[in-house]
């Protein structure tokens, strides 16, 4: 097999840690975005701010 990703002392073995470590990053990405998917528009996450009237702000027109 022919090193194409990464070429170092491990020799295969760093395609092998290098593959691994992209496979793990985007599965967590994709889980990431059918959670984020999930959720629902107007409800906040947990701990965030809850944004409260103010008098001093107002919309534009």
């Amino acid at each position: 097999m022919p090193v194409i990703l990464a070429h170092g002392a491990l020799g295969p073995f760093d395609e092998i840690i290098f593959i691994g470590i992209a496979v793990i990053f985007l599965g967590m990405m994709g889980l990431s975005w059918l959670r984020s998917q999930a959720l629902e528009e107007d409800e906040p996450e947990p701990g965030e701010p809850v944004a409260a009237p103010d008098a001093e702000h107002f919309e534009l027109e």
